[in-house]
């Protein structure tokens, strides 16, 4: 797998958006995968960040949050202007993404859901964020992540 595309480095190389794609090995079912990916990669653990699929109010939205911290559904749901927030399920999350769970990009998804991005991301000058496939990261800046994706920002995680 190692060298092939995905839609989410597809994208970017479309629109020209500098990045750069980090491979590494950890188990999808590890516990604490997102710190391991930060400690296969090198970098510090909130600067990765995870793209997890909620049902706000019964619409799909993807969340990108630290891997250091979990997502506070409630400040998800205030940053869409919804209710009441829950993590969607496994299946639904990857027919509507395209992806796999360990591998959801917030980039080329089959479906373009609206995206809110944790705003400590705009603390760093680039994040790492799933290039589309498990085993695979992608470092940008998060400006561009926000503008490729039209994604708000708000604090979304409870640490």
């Amino acid at each position: 797998m190692a060298g092939q595309g995905t839609p989410a480095t597809a994208l970017l190389t479309k629109r020209k958006v500098p990045h750069s794609t980090h491979p590494y090995d950890v188990s999808p079912d590890a516990p604490h995968y997102g710190a391991l990916v930060a400690a296969a990669l090198g970098v510090p653990p909130e600067r990765v960040f995870k793209s997890l699929v909620a049902e706000v109010d019964g619409a799909l939205t993807v969340a990108v949050v630290p891997v250091t911290g979990e997502l506070d559904l409630k400040a998800l749901a205030a940053a869409v202007g919804g209710k009441r927030a829950a993590i969607a399920d496994r299946a639904v999350a990857e027919r509507a993404t395209g992806y796999v769970r360990g591998g959801i990009s917030p980039l080329g998804q089959r479906r373009r859901l609206p995206t809110v991005l944790d705003s400590s991301a705009l603390d760093h000058p680039t994040v790492y964020v799933s290039a589309g496939r498990r085993g695979l990261q992608l470092q940008l800046a998060p400006q561009d992540l926000v503008a490729l994706i039209g994604a708000v920002t708000a604090p979304l995680a409870a640490h």
